[in-house]
């Protein structure tokens, strides 16, 4: 199988490697005060949102259906509404996906693609107009 016909849930590694992209984007969130803003937006813990952004990665790169398994069809942006996310909350969530995908050692071409596809969902769950 090359990476043309691999699936970017096999490109990244599988289930280990999502589990590990996941939590270094919680923990980047909670240590970098460049992301003090997406971080506001979560629970005081975190370990319902790991599980809940894992199991939706591992289907929405291609893998196991986790997610809907348990929850259904995702319905990301009525589940967000609820937050306000505006570019500022945009922008630092995509900053912070991809310095843990460069931290996780993703292939170079393999996260560019994934931040166009991360950027146009990133973006449809703003809600508000401006920062």
């Amino acid at each position: 199988m090359n990476e043309h016909t691999q699936t970017a849930f096999e490109r990244v590694g599988g289930e280990a490697a999502v589990r590990a992209l996941v939590d270094r984007f919680y923990d980047l969130m909670d240590l970098e005060p460049a992301y003090a803003e997406l971080r506001a937006l979560h629970p005081t813990t975190t370990e319902g949102s790991r599980d809940k952004l894992f199991w939706f990665l591992c289907g929405w790169l291609g893998g196991p259906s986790h997610y809907t398994d348990r929850f259904g069809h995702p319905m990301l942006r009525a589940r967000h509404l609820p937050f306000a996310i505006g570019i500022k909350g945009r922008d630092q969530w995509m900053a912070c996906m991809v310095q843990a995908m460069h931290e996780e050692g993703f292939d170079a071409s393999l996260i560019e693609r994934l931040k166009e596809a991360f950027f146009k969902t990133a973006d449809w769950m703003r809600n508000q107009h401006g920062a």
